[in-house]
């Protein structure tokens, strides 16, 4: 801990020397994100990551429905913010219009923006003289990331919305994103994709963790707050059971997740983009964890998910397995409906090598 603590006073001395110390950092958070691609530290499409030396591995594979262009989008960064011990993920999965284009935005300003964040909140609490970093370090860090995650999502949705090029009125993405901190995970959710961990039980069989909350309309909690924001929840006759988001007096958007960036036509009726943050300690039972977007999981359950995954010989194809196993599930299952884009990551926790 003697690392995290002379990391916390070079943070410090640096942001009690900037009058702009917000600006400064996002622009050295952007600069760390440049350098990270020049060394494949940064995978933004289908594929895998595996740097030397790293507890991870992580594997990439997207597919495009039968709707249009493929929305979903997806991102790992190894060694974010220039820490070894640390890798960033998400998986965005846009909607509307211009879906594909605020699911990229939000994946290209997030992780700089919480960067940005998270060392901006950890200078100020080493400034504290009231915090104790020491007392409880586990907590203190999930309050320093929840705070930073909170911070970001709002901001980035700020920012969206002021966006010149993009028309996000009637368009938006999901956000499922996970920080590993050495043998911690901290989990960011904004929508309806899901991450599902794989853990071994005391019996020795590998069994499914649900690590988020799909945030549908029909939530109990959602429900109440779109309500109470003169939003509407209902199902469409032909759509029995597919609750959606409405404005006070019009069919529309009809969206089918109650938490995104974006879609500000909405916003004010009870649709936010605040996330739900949670925090897990890796252990050795702990193997992988996939984050997918809804195309997996509307045809797949999280016990199938996990059994397709680790059942895959090479680490590196474990995303385009699940994936190309929900698309064969979709033709049995839903016939006549088209298909959504499909999207996963797969984060192996204890492994360097694509094959065991």
């Amino acid at each position: 801990m003697r690392q995290f603590s002379s990391m916390l006073n070079g943070l410090a001395r640096s942001l009690r020397g900037k009058n702009s110390g917000n600006d400064d950092g996002r622009e050295a958070a952007e600069a760390m994100a440049k350098d990270a691609k020049r060394n494949d530290l940064i995978l933004r499409s289908s594929g895998s990551v595996n740097v030397n030396g790293s507890n991870n591995f992580a594997s990439v594979f997207s597919k495009r429905g039968r709707k249009g262009v493929n929305q979903d989008c997806a991102i790992v960064w190894e060694e974010f913010g220039c820490q070894a011990d640390m890798l960033f993920c998400g998986i965005f999965d846009g909607h509307g219009p211009w879906g594909h284009f605020v699911a990229k935005e939000v994946r290209e300003s997030m992780p700089s923006s919480l960067l940005c964040n998270w060392q901006e909140t950890l200078a100020q609490a080493s400034l504290d003289p009231d915090t104790d970093l020491e007392s409880d370090k586990k907590q203190h860090r999930f309050h320093i990331w929840k705070h930073s995650y909170l911070k970001t999502c709002a901001a980035v949705d700020h920012e969206l919305e002021q966006h010149r090029k993009i028309d996000s009125f009637y368009s938006g993405t999901t956000a499922l994103t996970i920080v590993r901190q050495g043998d911690l995970i901290y989990v960011a959710n904004i929508g309806d994709s899901r991450a599902v961990l794989a853990t071994t039980s005391d019996d020795g069989n590998l069994v499914p963790v649900q690590l988020t909350v799909d945030f549908k309309p029909n939530l109990p909690q959602e429900a109440e707050r779109i309500i109470q924001c003169k939003g509407r929840v209902f199902c469409l006759h032909d759509e029995p059971g597919v609750h959606r988001v409405w404005l006070p007096d019009e069919e529309s958007p009809g969206l089918a997740m109650s938490r995104a960036f974006g879609d500000y036509c909405i916003k004010g009726y009870g649709l936010i983009s605040v996330p739900e943050v949670t925090q897990r300690h890796i252990t050795s039972r702990d193997e992988f964890v996939v984050l997918a977007t809804d195309g997996v999981w509307d045809v797949v359950s999280n016990q199938e998910a996990i059994q397709i995954v680790s059942s895959t010989p090479d680490k590196a194809k474990a995303a385009k397995q699940l994936v190309e196993s929900a698309v064969r599930a979709w033709k049995k299952k839903r016939k006549g409906i088209a298909m959504d884009d499909i999207s996963a990551i797969c984060l192996f926790f204890h492994s360097s090598s694509p094959l065991e």
